[in-house]
């Protein structure tokens, strides 16, 4: 039997943190400052909508995951609401963006549909479990690259944001399956529980990459720090992956091809060892503990 998934209250102190982390690298600083941008209301509604499917589940063991799940989620997305605050008093401020974010989530995912399309309330309920499986999809995906990004260590970057982006992604590949064991316990059976799995994949990848990349462009372009009106760069954005700053194009999309798989299970995700080392050397997580 697993380790119980357990939320830790870590904190962080920000009050040392340059704008740009990474130092002279502000691209590859704002691709990963996308992750303040979405995951705040992005994670609180991962909470909402598994409360809402919580009556649903029939399983024990399941249902002591899924309340560590939503547990450590409410914890990611406050976490990552004060970066956002920390970015406003260093004069990058977010509301404009955040605002269309916060729409997304809490309106076109609500818990009704939109444009009152005439869908069953169950059926919208899988349809949403199935896409925040879609995201931890790639979540865990990015919290196993974090562990062994040596890269970003090399480049100096600022202790704290690793140890809040190392806490974070450690505990992605900690739950790394939860979603989707609830959406398959929940989902329904047979043919239709798949096809909705790929379905909202296929909207979820597209929605997210347009997402990021308009984010890094956001950030880049409102940077007090950069002259004139900055521009977000896809050959900056190369060159960051090719020092070991960013994770490769090909990692990620390849966690598509995977995921598509009829007996795919994330479990198969990262290395959970390596996350579970992490959380027991972590700075925040130690304090938490």
């Amino acid at each position: 039997m697993s380790a119980p998934i357990t939320p830790r209250r870590v904190s962080f102190d920000w009050s040392r943190t340059p704008l740009h982390w990474i130092p002279g690298e502000p691209t590859a600083t704002h691709v990963i400052n996308v992750l303040h941008l979405l995951l705040p209301a992005g994670e609180r509604w991962f909470v909402k909508v598994f409360k809402e499917g919580l009556p649903l589940v029939t399983d024990p063991e399941l249902l002591a995951d899924v309340r560590g799940f939503m547990g450590q989620e409410a914890t990611h997305s406050v976490q990552h609401a004060y970066v956002l605050d920390h970015l406003a008093a260093l004069r990058l401020d977010t509301a404009d963006f955040t605002r269309y974010v916060d729409f997304l989530f809490e309106r076109l995912l609500g818990e009704r549909p939109p444009l009152n399309a005439p869908l069953p309330a169950r059926e919208w309920l899988r349809f949403r479990l199935a896409v925040v499986a879609a995201i931890e999809q790639f979540t865990a995906v990015l919290g196993d690259w974090i562990l062994t990004a040596d890269g970003l260590d090399a480049a100096g970057a600022d202790e704290v944001m690793l140890d809040l982006l190392r806490w974070h992604g450690a505990e992605e590949v900690e739950h790394r399956a939860v979603a989707f064991d609830m959406y398959q316990h929940c989902g329904g059976t047979g043919a239709p529980r798949y096809a909705r799995r790929l379905a909202a994949m296929a909207v979820t990848a597209p929605v997210m990459l347009y997402l990021w990349v308009w984010g890094t462009a956001y950030l880049m372009h409102h940077d007090p720090q950069l002259p004139g009106r900055a521009r977000y760069s896809l050959a900056e954005h190369n060159k960051a992956v090719r020092k070991g700053l960013l994770p490769a194009w090909k990692d990620l999309g390849a966690a598509i091809p995977r995921y598509f798989r009829r007996s795919y299970h994330p479990s198969r995700e990262g290395s959970l060892s390596r996350a579970v080392a992490y959380l027991r050397r972590s700075p925040a997580a130690g304090t938490a503990a």
